[in-house]
């Protein structure tokens, strides 16, 4: 759709396909950036735990047919609704991970704003000196990790994941854009590392672990966290201590909800409006969470 039919129509529905995605602070970014550009958004969680191809086909017929802008996807779905969708975005394709579906001319088109928004979060952490990072998960967060720190030339990506092939693929993956390495252990992920982010769910709430010993952790480290349920993760409190630099993922979360607004609608939102709808959304669960 248009801008100008976005203007004229007032009308904005949106979503997230997901689970666990209760915690999720989309609704309140998407519905308040639609707000102050006057538009009446709505943006929809779909939780639905252990869907197979065939159920998330249905999911992603009744984002097309329900007059649905566009939706997002996050864990466990961004791989799986690849070869459900009519087409891809160049970025999409090549790291074969999708965040966010735009609806258009009843067509169904994959982009990766995690891609984009990780880059403009990370950039102030990253040295011209070298930087050498490791990346904790190869799945669908890792891959746009590892893609975001390939487009900002970073040429040392240490990938580890519990299951090797998929390290192995990413790594294929990252080949034509500089390349990264297969890292055999968490521990030599992070040998002579500047750089180290998570991008696994490990430390989401309930989950109170964490993805890397804290004993590899120190000062001259920069530490990052997809995770932003809670804001400061195990990992994260854990590198705070040990004197590294942290990055939480609320810079993550807010730069590519803007980057998929922007994607559904044609519309640039205010980062500003919604990162304040991100730290109610995160004050008010704090305080639930801490009077629980």
């Amino acid at each position: 759709m248009s801008k100008r039919g976005y203007a004229a129509s007032k009308k904005l529905l949106t979503g997230l396909i997901g689970a666990p995605i209760a915690h999720s602070a989309s609704p309140a970014m998407h519905e308040r950036a639609a707000e102050a550009l006057g538009l009446r958004g709505h943006y929809q969680l779909i939780e639905v735990a252990g869907a197979d191809a065939a159920g998330l086909s249905t999911m992603l017929e009744g984002v097309r047919r329900l007059g649905f802008a566009g939706v997002n996807v996050t864990y466990p779905y961004k791989e799986a609704v690849v070869p459900l969708l009519d087409e891809l975005a160049p970025a999409a394709a090549a790291m074969g991970a999708v965040n966010t579906v735009v609806v258009r001319d009843d067509r169904l088109t994959g982009h990766n704003t995690d891609t984009t928004g990780f880059a403009r979060a990370v950039a102030p952490l990253l040295t011209p000196s070298g930087n050498a990072v490791a990346v904790i998960g190869a799945g669908g967060v890792g891959k746009a990790i590892a893609f975001a720190l390939a487009s900002l030339d970073v040429t040392d990506i240490r990938i580890f994941d519990s299951v090797s092939a998929r390290a192995e693929t990413l790594v294929s993956l990252l080949a034509p854009r500089g390349g990264g390495r297969v890292a055999a252990s968490v521990d030599d992920a992070l040998h002579g590392a500047t750089g180290l982010v998570n991008g696994t769910p490990v430390g989401m709430l309930p989950n109170r672990g964490m993805p890397v010993a804290a004993t590899l952790l120190h000062d001259k480290l920069w530490v990052a966290d997809a995770v932003y349920s809670p804001l400061i993760t195990p990992l994260l409190a854990a590198a705070r201590e040990r004197g590294a630099r942290i990055m939480t993922g609320r810079e993550l979360a807010i730069y590519q909800a803007a980057d998929a607004f922007e994607l559904f609608t044609g519309l640039a939102p205010s980062t500003e409006v919604m990162g304040k709808a991100f730290d109610e959304v995160m004050a008010t669960r704090s305080s639930t969470y801490h009077a629980a």
